[in-house]
């Protein structure tokens, strides 16, 4: 199974703040909209994403189509194939797409732990 491009989303508490702090680390902005209260940083191939009031954890993202660059890739594992093998292995989600459609949808699951991952295909 072939989940796509990696990152992590953090929800932040003030965006401004965060953004300097991950701009010292040597990341820069390449994505997002900071009226919108979030932003997209990436630093040799690391992606990051800050949320202000988005939601309560951080999430481990998952973009099924794109590479670790953002690039769409010419073939990849839909969401809706993701979703159908992780139920048929008895993994409980707690968002699922519409198998139904194509093109953009997403799920959402926890693991053991409680970590929230999100696979998210954006084409």
């Amino acid at each position: 199974m072939n989940l796509g491009k990696f990152s992590v989303s953090l929800a932040v508490n003030d965006l401004a703040m965060s953004k300097s702090f991950y701009e010292k680390l040597g990341f820069e902005v390449i994505g997002g909209d900071a009226q919108q209260n979030w932003l997209i940083l990436e630093n040799d191939g690391n992606v990051v994403g800050l949320f202000q009031g988005m939601f309560e954890k951080n999430i481990m993202t998952f973009n099924p189509g794109w590479d670790q660059s953002g690039n769409d890739l010419e073939s990849f594992t839909d969401v809706r194939e993701i979703q159908r093998d992780l139920k048929g292995q008895g993994i409980e989600l707690s968002s699922e797409a519409d198998d139904s459609t194509t093109g953009p949808a997403s799920i959402m699951l926890s693991d053991p732990d409680g970590n929230q991952i999100l696979i998210d295909q954006h084409r």
